[in-house]
């Protein structure tokens, strides 16, 4: 039985590894029980290491910020990567979909408070830096 994680799912989370069991998380209340309300900024994937074979991000980690203060430093993005790479299996997929450096998209959204490049993500999932 596959699993994927769809994070920032809104109320329906996305399946497209066509998984076996889909899950989702998502800081808006809602009435489905496969969907976690958890707040990634701050709250950690509630679910155990290891225990997706997938997990996306459509439109979701552009709103996730570099660092906040509450009450203490917290990196929520390099937090959040931890998370990711904690719950896929060894060998699993990170997919995401977000508007990119030096697209427009990136900027003209005012909730967008992360900018990612092309380069971005090899910094966190690489057989060094992980």
């Amino acid at each position: 039985m596959s699993k994927t994680l769809d994070l920032g799912c809104g109320l329906n989370p996305r399946n497209p590894f066509n998984a076996d069991e889909l899950y989702g998380i998502d800081i808006r209340p809602h009435d489905n029980e496969k969907i976690k309300v958890v707040d990634l900024a701050i709250e950690s994937i509630p679910f155990p290491g290891e225990y997706f074979d997938y997990v996306s991000a459509y439109d979701f980690i552009e709103h996730v910020p570099r660092i906040i203060y509450n009450p203490t430093r917290r990196f929520c993005f390099i937090e959040l990567m931890n998370e990711i790479y904690r719950v896929l299996k060894m060998g699993g997929t990170f997919a995401s979909f977000t508007p990119a450096f030096p697209k427009e998209a990136a900027f003209i959204d005012p909730t967008h408070v992360n900018i990612i490049t092309e380069n971005t993500f090899p910094l966190y999932f690489d057989n060094k830096n992980r």
